[in-house]
């Protein structure tokens, strides 16, 4: 009895994680250095455009001030817990150069980035929705 109770536990947890378009088995691994880890991960785009952001959209979640040019990522919430916090360095497959986690979003996303294009739209919705490798050094900043 226990243990098909425990298989409907985890097919309702992986079922509410998908309808919240998240991962509830989302897997981080050791890259070859040891030092590195990595994660598959849903990447979509944000703008600094109102209706996207708060009140002011050049100011990150953590008081940070976003600039042109900046290669910057929001991280949703569940991955903090991992090392992706403000100021970590990501490489995301398929990028060039690394991106700074500098902002975080809404509480109801999960094993999710959001790269930031600054004001293009255009660039964000062709972006769309993709499931992409990151790559981080947890303690270094």
């Amino acid at each position: 009895m226990r243990q098909s109770l425990k298989k409907y536990i985890i097919v309702i947890a992986a079922s509410l994680a998908a309808l919240a378009g998240g991962d509830a088995f989302a897997t981080i691994k050791k890259e070859p250095d040891g030092k590195k880890k990595s994660m598959t991960v849903t990447a979509t785009a944000y703008n600094s455009i109102e209706g996207q952001t708060d009140d002011d959209p050049w100011t990150a979640a953590w008081n940070n001030r976003l600039r042109p040019g900046d290669k910057i990522i929001a991280v949703s919430r569940d991955l903090e817990k991992h090392g992706l916090t403000n100021g970590a360095k990501v490489r995301i497959e398929g990028l060039p150069g690394t991106y700074t986690v500098r902002d975080r979003m809404n509480k109801r996303y999960t094993n999710r980035i959001d790269v930031w294009m600054e004001k293009d739209l255009k660039k964000a919705r062709a972006w769309g929705k993709k499931k992409l490798k990151i790559i981080w050094h947890p303690e270094k900043k």
